[in-house]
């Protein structure tokens, strides 16, 4: 670091498997955050003195439900008109380079996407196994944060979904596409969820917040997109369309968590007469 600017160069490839497969810090650190969170969400069931059983099948609806949302989510929000044309890329971590298709990994995962399809996940969940929904969603919010934390350190490594330039005299040179220093908004986003994490561990410790189910679940949306649309401020679009636009698409997909996120803090905060243990 000099003069307040941090050179990142950093090779986000940890180690090759083989020739053609890479293990990345992005997907271990996407891994780890995953099963962090899981480790929390069974330490909640556990201190509630609730069944452990098929809580190994919620992972897998999670990780599922996350992965094909994000990644459905980054085809239709982000570049519909290039996946329509290649739709067997949609799913399969492949792309088409001078004819042949290559392992390239999933080159785009949106995070509302993601979102959408763990809710979605869990909604299906909930009905297969007699499982109260916003109770459930209320658990889930607690460890969420912290896999988003790790999410964004992944994109730290990659060098991707950096911020916009700064005045120069601080900031980060993501010396893998420029040399401007920039503002590092994974970093801003992993610090915000891992205070948003803080935020919902202490709601989540009062009972009285437990039984008005939904309120850690409504505070953990209002927390979590108003800080991510407040951060795309400071970050560069993904896409060119997003430049002609007065708030870019990031914004857009985040006010309608944010609405929802509102809509249960005002109906559940009813049920605890005191904010408070």
């Amino acid at each position: 670091m000099k003069n307040g600017v941090l050179n990142w160069n950093v090779d986000p490839v940890i180690f090759w498997i083989t020739d053609s497969f890479p293990l990345k810090y992005y997907g271990a650190l996407f891994a780890c955050g995953l099963l962090l969170g899981f480790y929390i969400v069974r330490n909640i069931y556990k201190k509630e003195n609730l069944s452990l059983d098929n809580l190994d099948t919620l992972l897998i609806y999670v990780i599922v439900g996350t992965v094909l949302g994000a990644r459905l989510g980054h085809c239709l929000f982000y570049e519909p008109e290039y996946f329509f044309k290649h739709p067997i890329e949609i799913l399969l971590p492949i792309q088409k380079i001078k004819g042949a298709y290559e392992f390239v990994g999933y080159q785009g995962l949106a995070s509302h996407g993601g979102s959408i399809g763990v809710i979605t996940a869990m909604i299906l969940y909930c009905r297969r196994y007699k499982v109260q929904f916003l109770g459930l969603l209320d658990k889930m919010a607690v460890a969420v944060p912290v896999t988003g934390a790790f999410i964004r350190m992944g994109n730290f490594m990659n060098s991707e979904i950096y911020g916009k330039p700064t005045n120069g005299n601080w900031g980060v040179v993501f010396e893998r596409d420029d040399l401007i220093p920039r503002h590092p908004t994974q970093l801003y986003e992993a610090f915000a969820y891992v205070l948003i994490f803080v935020i919902l561990f202490y709601m989540y410790k009062s009972e009285k917040i437990r039984n008005a189910q939904g309120l850690i679940f409504g505070s953990f949306l209002t927390l979590l997109f108003a800080a991510r649309f407040i951060i795309e401020f400071f970050k560069e679009n993904q896409e060119a369309f997003e430049n002609d636009m007065l708030i870019n698409m990031g914004q857009i997909l985040s006010i309608p968590f944010i609405v929802i996120g509102l809509v249960l803090i005002i109906w559940k905060s009813k049920k605890v007469p005191v904010y408070s243990n």
